[in-house]
């Protein structure tokens, strides 16, 4: 049986139907292991549910969480943020504060 990181290492490229999420990347470049980061970030702020399961095998609960506090919610709408503030048990008073936040205004009022 393949270890989690083999499997990562043979399936670098992502899955086709996360294109529509990186339309302005050229998708055939993006790789989990070189953009792992700009992957999650987008996936969790647009993904749709097929991508959101793809996540999910990819990363632990935990590793998804601990980004979504590393980044302090940063690129997730309020309504997202208070969906996996839920899922992941996300701190309520930090993420209360994540949206309290004054530079988050500028992109939610747009």
């Amino acid at each position: 049986m393949a270890t989690r990181g083999a499997e990562l290492k043979r399936t670098a490229k992502l899955p086709s139907h996360l294109r529509r999420l990186f339309w302005e990347y050229d998708f055939a470049r993006l790789s989990w292991r070189t953009d792992r980061d700009l992957i999650m970030g987008r996936i969790l702020a647009e993904g749709h549910w097929e991508a959101i399961r793809w996540l999910r095998r990819k990363v632990s609960a935990e590793d998804l969480r601990d980004w979504i506090i590393a980044c302090r919610g940063r690129g997730l709408d309020p309504r997202r943020l208070r969906f996996f503030e839920l899922i992941f048990d996300l701190p309520h008073r930090q993420v209360n504060a994540w949206l309290a936040d004054p530079s988050r205004r500028v992109w939610e009022g747009r």
